[in-house]
């Protein structure tokens, strides 16, 4: 049988130009964001106002995470301890820890066949918590349609947070993922489209919820050293009003960042290559189902997903244990216990999560896989031949403790 020897956790080098910046600041030694010399701007600083000309938006704050930047948006919006805040069922364990972080309660709303939220389900718990806020996830770079979600949220007077961790570089009817809420957020993090281990962005274009972002992030009233925030009188009346809750971004990591920029129009297009392949080679396989994306939807495809509707656990186990025998890493999403990554909103007691037969449905399938960019086409294309025979292969196996279907040591 074909194996896979490549790595799902591989990433590719940062670009040289990265290095010799971030070599630069280490030999200089200023890595804190505020300590400047006459007459420097810090890296930190350039790549605010970089990423903004990027996305298209006024304003830009870098922070320490993307886990980071939610909280800071979620206290920018003055929610407060206890106030219920919608978002996705489907989503990763940052997103109902930052709402629960800030005191607040996480309202899980349930998600379609496509992976994105729920508009019926949306509007009902809306209306039944009365709810202001929605911090929606573009999980896993799936797109709802944002027009109607945001005129479905103006309706109920819910404002918008975009979580936009696995959307950077994507786009709805030709705007930019982030682009729709009154806030946006994304990561950094190595696994995310731009790598710098950890970090993130806050992005809008509201003058004052920019000035609590900054002064919230500890800018120790040195607010006019920002390139991409409002202006100091924005500043002044709010100052001594919003607490420090500091999570500001550090120069070495601003300087591996800002020559990425630059590179995520072409990421998007190798990414998206790969996807493709793996769509074809995987299109029309009995017992597996392909989300569908819609037109409308520029997307990023730096992961990618599939259902195996109707399959019993034990034979999702088997299949993605086979898969694990022959080199391809699989995460199964509907696994009783939290592995990895693939937590689920039962699994975040604290925050009291109601049953969603919607939302369990779909993650009892669910299959999710890395595609990192240091796979080529050929990589994907055998990824996808071992996947079909393993789907074929245990599917229609009728003992699943037959040497027929391996199982992972």
């Amino acid at each position: 049988m074909e194996r896979f020897d490549g790595n799902f956790t591989q990433q590719e080098p940062i670009p040289e130009a990265g290095i010799e910046a971030a070599l630069s600041v280490l030999r200089h030694g200023r890595l804190h964001r505020y300590n400047t010399a006459a007459g420097e701007i810090a890296e930190t600083a350039l790549l605010e106002e970089e990423f903004a000309a990027y996305t298209g938006a006024k304003y830009c704050l870098a922070v320490a995470s993307g886990g980071y930047a939610m909280g800071c948006a979620l206290r920018a919006m003055g929610v407060r301890s206890g106030e219920p805040v919608l978002t996705n069922a489907f989503t990763l364990a940052p997103v109902p820890g930052a709402i629960a972080a800030v005191g607040a309660r996480p309202v899980f709303v349930e998600t379609t066949d496509n992976l994105t939220i729920d508009f019926g389900h949306l509007e009902e718990m809306a209306r039944k918590t009365r709810a202001t806020v929605l911090m929606l996830s573009h999980m896993r770079g799936h797109l709802a349609d944002m027009e109607a979600l945001i005129a479905l949220c103006d309706r109920l007077g819910v404002r918008v947070i975009e979580d936009c961790a696995h959307t950077m570089g994507a786009a709805w009817n030709g705007v930019a993922s982030g682009r729709f809420g009154k806030i946006a957020c994304y990561s950094t993090q190595t696994y995310k489209h731009m790598n710098s281990g950890e970090g993130g962005f806050l992005t809008t274009d509201d003058p004052e919820l920019a000035a609590r972002a900054v002064l919230l992030s500890g800018s120790y009233m040195l607010y006019p050293r920002h390139r991409a925030a409002p202006i100091p009188e924005v500043f002044d009346r709010i100052r001594l009003d919003v607490p420090n809750v500091s999570g500001r971004m550090d120069n070495l990591r601003a300087a591996i960042l800002r020559p990425q920029i630059a590179l995520l129009d072409d990421r998007r297009q190798r990414w998206n290559a790969l996807y493709r392949v793996m769509e074809q080679g995987l299109e029309g396989t009995n017992g597996l189902q392909l989300t569908q994306r819609p037109a409308a939807e520029t997307y990023v495809a730096s992961s990618f997903q599939f259902m195996l509707p109707n399959w019993e656990q034990a034979r999702v186990r088997a299949f993605v244990a086979g898969c694990a025998s022959r080199g391809v890493e699989l995460k199964w999403f509907g696994a009783p216990d939290p592995v990895a990554f693939t937590s689920r909103y039962e699994h975040w007691r604290y925050a009291d999560p109601q049953p969603l037969p919607q939302t369990d449905r779909v993650l009892a399938g669910l299959i999710d896989m890395r595609l990192p960019l240091t796979f080529s086409p050929e990589d994907a294309a055998l990824i996808a031949r071992i996947i079909r025979s393993e789907v074929l292969r245990v599917g229609q196996a009728e003992d699943l403790n037959v040497e027929a279907v391996p199982l992972a040591d």
